[in-house]
């Protein structure tokens, strides 16, 4: 595979480009000899958690003494998603960037001492697997609009409602849940911990989609589901805060990843032009060929030095809710446009699914949609602008 993509960065250090190594070693002997199983299967292997915790880059984030690295610099998460991301089998490895990236902060950044005895071990040892379940099935980006309840009985919740496009949702033993507990639009959502095993709890089909085929979408269902008032995350009433305060990281991580995304397909791209002849020639050869090419190149090179400047704020703490908006909806509005034009560079081939490309241009789709629609990132910006 070439590697003229991007030039030299400065935002890593060696110790992050160690664990680049481990987990691409990691993708390449776990992940990559099951990858055409997982799409058929709808979701990958549960065992695949246990072995990410065993090789170091699953719970990395979490404390030393509940099992995890200890490590709060999110640029291991951002170098365990650029290699996954690259990787052929990377539909099925976002079952654990999802994890890193998403839900484990909410287990370590929101519990209480006794929250964390409980559940961090079981997530740093892989064998508890996570998921985030936010958006419900008449509510779509409008988090403020949830209906699922949580009556306060006793020492308990009772939750019903239901929630749609849940990732991890088939795998999940852990499900952090926005729910409503009072009528206030943003001050009525609460976060509750609700475990799988609990009675009134099922899921439902795992949803069939246009890509990403081995990371399991469910629908969940909550039929009179008596949860403990001690999984409450935070205090009653300010789960709606508590979503806003990590969806930048949400939606950092998904630039990111989609910037790594445009790189891994431009690489393969590249080789796949070189070795491709056409009228006897090389197509990569044709002017036609190098200038799309060298536009595509060049914006994956701006984007990865906006990208990586967007990290650099983020482990400071200074990365905004409209920085990232801002990078999320230009990162996978490019990545959507770059994976056409290198389908079209494939010709015919391009359309066969036994070719990467035919699955990187059914992967890419949903990346504009979610962590937030392109729409409502515009909007967020928008308004930052006064108007």
């Amino acid at each position: 595979m070439t590697n003229v993509i991007t030039a030299d960065r400065t935002l890593y250090e060696d110790e992050h480009e160690l664990l680049r190594e481990t987990a691409r070693a990691f993708a390449d002997k776990h992940a990559a000899p099951h990858a055409e199983r997982w799409r058929i299967d709808g979701k990958v292997d549960r065992e695949l958690f246990v072995q990410a915790a065993r090789a170091g880059i699953l719970g990395f984030n979490i404390p030393g003494q509940y099992g995890g690295g200890g490590v709060t610099d999110y640029r291991f998460n951002a170098v365990i998603g650029e290699e996954f991301s690259r990787h052929p089998a990377a539909d099925g490895l976002a079952s654990l960037t999802l994890s890193n990236d998403i839900v484990v902060p909410y287990f370590t950044d929101l519990t209480d001492d006794d929250q964390k005895a409980r559940w961090l071990p079981g997530i740093a040892a892989g064998e508890l697997v996570v998921a985030i379940a936010m958006t419900e099935p008449g509510t779509g980006s409008d988090l403020a609009g949830i209906a699922t309840t949580a009556i306060r009985d006793g020492d308990s919740y009772v939750v019903n409602g239901s929630k749609v496009f849940i990732s991890n949702g088939q795998n999940a033993d852990l499900v952090v849940t926005a729910v409503r507990t009072g009528p206030d639009r943003h001050g009525g959502i609460s976060l509750l911990v609700i475990e799988a095993d609990r009675p009134g709890f099922s899921r439902g089909r795992n949803l069939e989609k246009v890509g990403l085929h081995a990371q399991d979408t469910s629908e969940l269902f909550f039929q009179d589901v008596r949860v403990p008032a001690t999984n409450l995350l935070g205090q009653e009433g300010a789960g709606f805060e508590a979503l806003m305060r990590n969806l930048p990281q949400e939606r950092i991580s998904i630039a990111a990843n989609a910037v790594a995304s445009i790189e891994g397909v431009l690489e393969r791209t590249l080789d796949y032009v070189r070795e491709r002849k056409a009228f006897g020639r090389p197509i990569g050869s044709f002017q036609n060929t190098r200038f799309e090419l060298a536009d595509m190149v060049t914006t994956a090179r701006v984007g990865r030095a906006y990208l990586d400047g967007l990290l650099a704020r983020h482990l400071h703490g200074r990365l905004t809710a409209v920085d990232a908006a801002s990078a999320k909806f230009w990162a996978t509005e490019h990545y959507v446009d770059i994976v056409g034009r290198c389908l079209q560079l494939h010709g015919a081939y391009g359309y066969m699914l036994e070719y990467r490309i035919a699955n990187d241009y059914l992967d890419s789709r949903i990346t504009t949609v979610y962590g937030g629609t392109t729409e409502i990132m515009k909007e967020i910006v928008g308004r930052d602008l006064g108007l």
